[in-house]
């Protein structure tokens, strides 16, 4: 049953924040069937009859975003924060990813400096060489981590997004058999990301908001 709790975002405000975010799940054209029914299922439960269908969430633009979230500098940074986790939610952050969040970013009156330890470090995960704060052992992500793990899930809406979105147990994890033995186990792969915390932590605020604050059954979700 949806929540009756009162939201600081206005609906339309959560529109345009939910095509912000399918617009960055669709930057790089991966988006598959399985994908595209989660969302239209997702969309149809939180929005309808006021939107209804999945059509209507149709990707925006930098300045469209900018009008409705860009006057609220905390509004605009926690939409900035869930933009980022949801393209990293399937470990992989692409070119294309990156120049739309860039883009978003700049259109919300946003410093770009926010973006830059996560675009820096997830490059560097293709790249087998150590960089130079690695060898000295600074933590390039630091503030990354930091500036996610301040996003506070303040809408029920977002939150089942969230906790839809992320996956409880990430699916790359899985035995290599061989004669019907075990030859080898792989780890999730997600947890090669170094802001995997961040995601698995994120949700856990999903989840905790939805059954604390929002008196919500959180079982289909775990």
């Amino acid at each position: 049953m949806p929540s009756t709790i009162e939201s600081p975002y206005t609906p339309e405000q959560i529109k345009v924040w939910f095509r912000g975010l399918l617009t960055i799940a669709w930057a790089d054209g991966h988006f598959d069937e399985e994908e595209k029914s989660l969302i239209t299922s997702m969309t149809q439960e939180e929005f309808a009859p006021n939107i209804g269908f999945f059509d209507a969430l149709e990707p925006i633009s930098s300045e469209e975003l900018a009008v409705a979230l860009g006057q609220q500098a905390e509004t605009a940074e926690n939409f900035l924060r869930t933009a980022v986790m949801v393209a990293l939610a399937d470990g992989v952050y692409s070119t294309e990813e990156d120049q739309k969040l860039h883009s978003f970013c700049t259109a919300l009156g946003l410093e770009n400096q926010l973006l830059d330890s996560v675009r820096a470090t997830l490059y560097d995960l293709n790249d087998p060489a150590p960089s130079s704060s690695e060898e000295h052992g600074l933590e390039p992500l630091k503030p990354a981590r930091e500036w996610l793990d301040q996003l506070d899930v303040k809408d029920p809406r977002l939150a089942r997004f969230i906790c839809k979105m992320v996956p409880a147990q990430c699916p790359f994890e899985r035995d290599v058999t061989l004669f019907k033995k075990k030859i080898v186990h792989i780890p999730p792969m997600c947890k090669l990301n170094p802001l995997y915390d961040q995601l698995v932590g994120l949700r856990f605020r999903a989840l905790s908001y939805l059954a604390d604050d929002c008196g919500e059954d959180v079982t289909p979700y775990v």
